[in-house]
Parts: C-alpha cells; sequence; structure tokens
C-alpha cells in the first residue's frame, strides 16, 4: 500500500464519493461490482478509478471486479474512519445548528466531545443531544479533553480572534465555515475551507452558460 503522503489530494477528494456510493450499493445487497458500471454511476472514467484505488494497493480481479464489501470497507480503513479523531464545534447558531442536526460525526471519523457558543440565549440549551457550552470554558475544556479537531461555525472576526487561541490549545485540524483564512498566518494546521456561497456561484456561472 502506498503512502498517503504520496498521493495527490485530487485522488484523496474522490475517496469519500467511491465510499458513499458503494455504501448504497451494500443497502441494495449489490455485492460486487465492475470499474466500468461504478464509472456510469460516479461519472468517472473506469481507468481514472482503477488509477485512483492503485494507489492504496490491489483492489478487484480481472473478469470478477470488486467485491463491493470489501471495497468499502478498504476505503474506510484508507480514510482512517475507524480513528474517531475527538472535534468540538464553535458557534451553534443557525448554521452550527444545522450541522449538528444533520450530520453523523462518528459515521465520517469524528467523536464530536462539545458544542461551544457565546450568545447567552444558546448556551445551556441542548441541539441534537449535545449541551451548548460557554465559549469562556473552552480553554479548561481542551486541557482536560484534548481535542485536535474545531469545526467552525462562526463568523470570520470571531475565527481570527480564536485561531491562535486554539492552536496554542493543540488543535490540528479545522473544518472552516468561516471566510477567515487559516493559511495567512498557519502554516501547520490542516484546515478543509467550506465556502457554500462558492458552490452557489458556480451554479449561476453554469446557469448563465446553460442561457445563453
Amino acid at each position: 500500500m502506498s503512502k498517503s503522503n504520496d498521493v495527490s489530494m485530487s485522488v484523496i477528494r474522490r475517496l469519500p464519493r467511491y465510499y458513499r456510493f458503494l455504501g448504497k450499493l451494500i443497502k441494495k445487497n449489490i455485492t460486487k461490482i465492475s470499474s466500468k458500471k461504478l464509472s456510469e454511476m460516479l461519472g468517472i472514467t473506469a481507468s481514472q478509478i482503477r488509477q485512483d484505488l492503485h494507489c492504496f494497493g490491489e483492489f478487484g480481479q480481472q473478469g470478477y471486479g470488486y467485491n463491493v464489501n470489501d471495497l468499502h470497507k478498504e476505503i474506510e480503513d484508507i480514510l482512517g474512519i475507524s480513528h474517531q479523531t475527538n472535534a468540538i464545534l464553535i458557534g451553534a447558531g443557525n448554521l452550527g445548528k444545522a450541522i449538528l442536526s444533520y450530520m453523523n460525526f462518528n459515521d465520517k471519523g469524528f467523536n464530536l466531545v462539545g458544542v461551544f457558543d457565546q450568545n447567552i440565549d444558546i448556551i445551556g440549551k441542548n441541539i441534537a443531544g449535545y449541551d451548548v457550552l460557554n465559549i469562556s470554558d473552552l480553554k479548561s475544556f481542551c486541557e482536560k479533553i484534548s481535542p485536535k479537531v474545531a469545526i467552525l461555525c462562526i463568523p470570520q472576526e470571531s475565527a481570527e480572534n480564536l485561531a491562535q487561541p486554539l492552536v496554542d490549545l493543540g488543535i490540528k485540524g479545522f473544518w472552516n465555515f468561516s471566510h477567515y483564512d487559516f493559511a495567512i498566518n498557519f502554516d501547520n494546521v490542516i484546515v478543509e475551507n467550506v465556502h457554500i456561497s462558492d458552490s452557489l456561484l458556480t451554479l449561476c456561472f453554469q446557469m448563465g452558460k446553460l442561457n445563453q
């Protein structure tokens, strides 16, 4: 198996999609699938799928295809889902509440151990099974629990103010819904930026082409 450090991020970003589609096949009791059929489902060439998987080892058999359960489990291991990294969520407003309500963190490799906000109207409330804690308790909480990931559902200015304290408290990764650019001041953390508006603008562009 290749070291993940040797694999391009474009390949890594396709793995969750493979994992998700294989999960759907398992629910349909489909036990095997060819790269050609998988390619038709995903809209990715069969050659690309084979190349992507080859980065991590030898999967499938010529003339048989892939064992769906086995490949699903292999990709789960590659993604590290079973490691269950401790995470916290900061910002339990509308966006944070939606994420808490609809995201199954355990299925994605994370154990959500704390939710924080500064709004006194939200602190103490239970959202989707999580009690919202006061942001003033963040330091003592992190020193005790040692989470490694922070999910930021807060404005850019708040994220900028919290960035250094969070890094100092041992946070190594950020799922960042704010518009704060961590790359400006931090090169030793892992950041996944989520800009929902960018996706909508991309759709706007494509609709414009359609209407030409």
